[in-house]
């Protein structure tokens, strides 16, 4: 709190821009799967319109060695000056972020897939109702971050709609846990929760077996990242 994340990344888009695209490009420079893409695929998958996954976890490296470089930059340009007016306060590295969003998951059962879901934006889509991966080992959690688009927002259209359910909705066993399990039909009004978004509320948890959710009606967000 004494850092005041929360209020830098709710009133400063051109912090939230820039630890946006930061995040990915390491996600993508650390992702071997991307390492033999031609510098045309690197550079349409690298766009801010483009989603892009790989995976959170931060390895024990040697001291210093860093893997979200890029992150750390942004972080400590944003809140160097707040830093040197306090001397307690300490500005984490992209790895202290993403080791804390990571916590969140669950370390130790949790898949560690990451994604940065651009998606439709700004117009009605009907909803596709459906669970990530059908399971929820050791109770880990998926971790939804918003990113809006505008200052100070607060309201509806960055997290995805959910569906509580009466009881948990678990796959088949052979089911590939990197897959969806789609849900067809439409689900009463009066059953979806449509979450909120503000100032201290930029995440969103939820265990995969727990509900069923969809895109928003309408995605007003400049994307939101899923940890799992």
């Amino acid at each position: 709190p004494r850092l005041g994340f929360s209020k830098k990344f709710n009133n400063d888009r051109e912090f939230r821009d820039n630890l946006r695209s930061a995040i990915r490009q390491d996600i993508f420079d650390t992702t071997p799967f991307y390492s033999n893409l031609s510098e045309k695929a690197a550079s349409i998958l690298l766009l801010p319109d483009s989603s892009l996954e790989g995976s959170w976890r931060i390895s024990t490296g040697q001291d210093g060695d860093i893997r979200m470089k890029r992150t750390t930059q942004v972080l400590h340009d944003a809140f160097q000056t707040v830093a040197a007016d306090d001397d307690d306060i300490q500005i984490p590295t992209g790895d202290d972020l993403f080791r804390a969003i990571g916590r969140l998951c669950g370390e130790t059962t949790a898949s560690t897939h990451f994604i940065d879901i651009f998606g439709v934006q700004d117009r009605s889509i009907n909803h596709s109702w459906h669970l990530d991966a059908g399971c929820s080992p050791g109770n880990c959690r998926t971790v939804l971050w918003g990113f809006p688009p505008e200052d100070n927002y607060n309201g509806c259209g960055v997290f995805s709609h959910i569906v509580p359910l009466s009881k948990e909705c678990l796959a088949p066993e052979d089911h590939n846990r990197m897959e969806p399990v789609l849900f067809d039909g439409t689900v009463p009004d009066e059953y979806i929760v449509r979450p909120i978004y503000g100032e201290g509320k930029e995440l969103l948890l939820y265990r995969d077996i727990d509900v069923l959710h969809s895109a928003p009606d309408v995605a007003y967000r400049t994307s939101i990242m899923r940890f799992m």
